[in-house]
């Protein structure tokens, strides 16, 4: 990862109430975030329907980047959003070498 990049996490407070128009765009919410997840923008994704909560951790040049990307997503007009910037953020998948077949 770029070590000029910035960790965000925000976190998604769902509608109590998910509506049709909502449910209708979660396959393209999740396209985007598997395609963001690839890219390296998003380090973590956890959602939990019955709190209403969805946690995103990023990885953006600035604030002003993150927001793009999260305004980008489909289902972000439906949920209140709340960012904080990470002092640190440790995975165990960081520790972890990528498998080779060569």
């Amino acid at each position: 990862m770029d070590n000029n990049l910035i960790q965000y996490m925000v976190d998604f407070t769902l509608p109590t109430d998910l509506p049709e128009e909502f449910v209708n765009k979660i396959p393209q919410q999740r396209t985007m975030v598997n395609r963001l997840l690839t890219e390296g923008k998003i380090l973590n994704y956890a959602l939990s329907l019955e709190n209403s909560k969805l946690w995103v951790v990023f990885a953006a040049q600035s604030e002003a980047d993150l927001m793009e990307m999260v305004h980008r997503l489909p289902l972000t007009r439906y949920m209140k959003v709340r960012v904080n910037e990470l002092t640190f953020f440790n995975s165990v998948n960081a520790f972890v070498p990528a498998f080779s077949v060569n």
